[in-house]
C-alpha cells in the first residue's frame, strides 16, 4: 500500500523532534501503548488533542467487561460478544480479546485504577444489555472511564513520558518506500512547542477515538471528529465497516434542536433494573426480545425508535423510581448530577431518553497485532477497526479493546525494536501545492445535519442517496475553488476538523449505501432483513489519489491479513 500523496492544506513544519514511537491519543488505548512502551525502553512520545484526560475515555459510564466473575468464563463472554456482532465479528479477534482480556484489567488495577467492591474485596460486578452474566466491572459507581483516565494520566507523568497537549495531527509522514515516518501536527496555544510542527519516528499508534461528532446529537466529546480515520485514508490504509455506528439507546433527551454532546445514561442503570416505557408507563421491550431492556444496544435503539414512530414522539422514558434516593446517589451519582443539570429528577421522575450517535464499530482495518495496511503505522481504540465488533459492539467491551490490542501494538513493535531504531525516518518532502482543500469552518454543521436526515439510526436508499449527493456537492465546491483559483478555506483547526469530517462521512454513506441489508446497528428500512448469503462480508474502502473512493467487499465474515511487511507477501 502506498500513500495517495494526499495531504492537508497547511504551513510547513516549522519545528521537529525525534522518537521511536509516536502515540497519537490519551484515552485507554493511546496510554496504554505510551505506558508500555515505555516500559520497553522505546522513546515515546504522547500526542493529544486537547488535554491529556479530555479524551472519550472518561465519558464511559458503565464499565470494562471481562469474565472476572465466579462461573463466568472467557467462552461465555466470547458467545455473547459473536452474538452481539450480528454475524460480521472476526472469530480471532473475539477470541484474544476476551483470554487476554482479565489479565489486562489486573494490569490496569496494577497501574492504579480502582474499581468498586464489595464488602468481601471482591470486584463489584452489573450487567449490561447482550450480556449473560455479570461482567462489567466499574468504578465511583458509574465514573468508570474517569477513574481509568485518572490512572492512567497519573501514570504517564509519574513516569516523565514526553506529552503534547492542545496538538491536532495533520497527516502522516512517509519515507520513500512508503513506510511510515511520523507524523506533522499543529500545536495550539502556549506551550514548548507552537504552530504546525513534526514527530519524526518510524512507528506511529493512532488512538484517536471516534467520530461521533459527524452527527448533530451525540455521546462523543467535541474533539471527536475523525480524524484518525481520515489520516489514516490519506496516507493510503483501509478502512473497514464505518456503516456500523452504534447508536446509544438511552441519551438524555435535551429537545429536538439540541446539538453536540449529549449527557449519555449509562446502560448499567438498565443493568440494575430500570425500564423503559412510552408516556402511559408501558413496557414497550418485553416481548420483543428475550432480554428486554437488556437487549443488544442495536435492538433496544429500534425499539425505541419504532415506539416513538408509533406514538408519534419524539422521546421515550427510562424509570427507575423505584431505585429510591440512596441506590442513585450511591450507585449513579454522575448521572444523577447530570439529569438535576438539566431539571429532571429520576428519584421521582422517568427520565426522558432518545437515541443518539455513540460508538463507531468500523475504523482503520488491523490485524490481531494492530497493524494497518500502512508499514509501521498502528491503530487501536475506537479509530480502529479490529474485527472484535462486527455489525454492532457488545457493551463495555471498547474499554477492553482499547487495553488489549494497545498491549498487543507493544509487543509487536517491542519484537522489531532494533530494526526500528536501525531505520532513520527519512520524510519524503511534501508537494508545495495542497492536494486537499480545506472546507470552511461552517461546513462542519451542513454536514451534521446531512448525516443525521439521512444516515441516522433509520436508512433507506433514498436518504443515503441525498446525503450523498449533498455531501460530494461540498466536496466538489471545494475542489473546484482550489483547481479554478488556488483558493482554499484558511488552515487552522476549524477548517481541518471539517475537511476530516466530510471526508469520514462520505465514506460511512459510501458502505451503508452498498450495504443492502439490515444488520446489527446498520438499519435500513427499505431492506429490512438481514442477508447473510450477500452481505456477511465487510466493506473496505480506501482513498484514491485523485480523492475518489475505491470501495470492494471481503469473500467472507473473517478479516483478510493487512500484508503490510514484506515478510508476508
Amino acid at each position: 500500500m502506498t500513500s495517495t500523496g494526499i495531504r492537508l492544506h497547511a504551513p510547513a513544519p516549522g519545528w521537529s523532534i525525534d522518537a521511536d514511537v509516536v502515540v497519537v491519543g490519551s484515552g485507554v488505548a493511546g496510554l496504554t501503548a505510551a505506558l508500555r512502551c515505555e516500559a520497553e525502553g522505546l522513546r515515546t512520545v504522547v500526542v493529544t488533542k486537547a488535554r491529556l484526560d479530555d479524551g472519550s475515555t472518561r465519558w464511559a459510564q458503565g464499565g470494562i467487561a471481562a469474565a472476572l466473575g465466579e462461573g463466568d468464563t472467557p467462552e461465555q463472554h466470547l458467545d455473547d460478544t459473536l452474538v452481539a456482532g450480528a454475524g460480521l465479528c472476526d472469530e480471532e479477534a473475539v477470541r484474544i480479546l476476551v483470554t487476554e482480556g482479565p489479565d489486562a484489567v489486573r494490569r490496569l488495577i496494577a497501574t492504579g485504577a480502582h474499581f468498586d467492591e464489595s464488602e468481601a474485596g471482591d470486584l463489584e460486578l452489573t450487567r449490561e444489555g447482550g450480556h449473560h452474566r455479570r461482567r462489567i466491572a466499574h468504578a465511583g459507581g458509574d465514573a468508570t472511564g474517569a477513574e481509568i483516565s485518572r490512572a492512567l494520566v497519573e501514570a504517564v507523568r509519574a513516569r516523565g513520558l514526553r506529552t503534547i497537549e492542545n496538538a491536532l495531527v495533520l497527516d502522516l509522514l512517509t519515507d520513500a518506500e512508503g513506510r511510515t515516518a511520523g507524523v506533522t501536527l499543529h500545536v495550539m496555544g502556549e506551550g514548548q512547542h507552537d504552530g504546525v510542527g513534526a514527530v519524526h519516528a518510524p512507528a506511529v499508534v493512532l488512538a484517536t477515538g471516534g467520530m461521533g461528532q459527524v452527527f448533530s446529537a451525540t455521546t462523543n466529546p467535541s474533539v471527536s471528529t475523525g480524524d484518525g480515520v481520515a489520516l489514516a485514508l490519506r496516507a493510503g490504509a483501509e478502512v473497514s465497516d464505518l456503516e456500523f455506528v452504534q447508536f446509544h439507546p438511552t441519551v438524555l433527551f435535551l429537545g429536538t434542536d439540541a446539538e453536540g454532546q449529549q449527557p449519555l445514561v449509562s446502560e448499567a442503570v438498565r443493568g440494575e433494573g430500570a425500564h423503559l416505557v412510552d408516556a402511559d408507563g408501558v413496557r414497550f421491550m418485553v416481548g420483543r426480545h428475550e432480554l428486554a431492556e437488556l437487549a443488544p444496544r442495536d435492538i433496544v435503539a429500534k425499539g425505541i425508535t419504532r415506539r416513538m414512530q408509533e406514538r408519534d414522539a419524539d422521546h421515550m422514558f427510562l424509570d427507575a423510581r423505584h431505585f429510591g434516593a440512596e441506590m442513585w446517589e450511591h450507585r449513579f451519582p454522575t448521572i444523577l448530577a447530570a439529569c438535576r443539570a438539566h431539571g429532571i429528577d429520576p428519584v421521582h421522575e422517568p427520565i426522558p431518553i432518545a437515541p443518539a450517535a455513540h460508538y463507531a464499530s468500523g475504523g482503520v482495518r488491523t490485524d490481531p497485532r494492530g497493524r494497518t495496511t500502512v508499514p509501521g503505522l498502528y491503530a487501536c481504540g475506537e479509530v480502529a477497526c479490529t474485527g472484535v465488533h462486527g455489525a454492532n459492539r457488545l457493551a463495555s467491551n471498547s474499554l477492553l479493546e482499547g487495553l488489549v490490542y494497545a498491549e498487543r501494538i507493544v509487543a509487536d513493535i517491542a519484537a522489531s525494536r532494533d530494526g526500528l531504531r536501525a531505520r532513520v525516518p527519512a520524510p519524503v518532502e511534501q508537494p508545495e501545492r495542497p492536494a486537499h482543500p480545506l472546507l470552511g469552518p461552517e461546513a462542519r454543521f451542513a454536514i451534521q445535519r446531512i448525516m443525521t436526515q439521512g444516515a441516522g439510526v433509520l436508512r433507506s436508499a433514498e436518504s443515503l442517496t441525498k446525503a450523498a449527493d449533498l455531501l460530494q456537492q461540498l466536496h466538489t465546491d471545494a475542489r473546484d475553488a482550489l483547481t479554478e483559483n488556488g483558493k482554499t478555506a484558511e488552515p487552522g483547526v476549524d477548517t481541518w476538523e471539517a475537511t476530516n469530517l466530510l471526508c469520514v462521512a462520505r465514506v460511512l454513506v459510501a458502505a451503508a449505501l452498498l450495504r443492502e441489508e439490515t444488520r446489527g446497528c446498520h438499519w435500513r428500512e427499505d431492506e429490512p432483513d438481514r442477508d447473510d448469503t450477500a452481505w456477511r462480508r465487510h466493506i473496505v474502502v480506501r482513498l484514491n489519489p485523485d480523492r475518489t473512493l475505491a470501495v470492494h467487499t471481503t469473500d467472507t465474515a473473517d478479516f483478510p491479513p493487512t500484508r503490510q511487511h514484506p515478510q508476508e507477501q
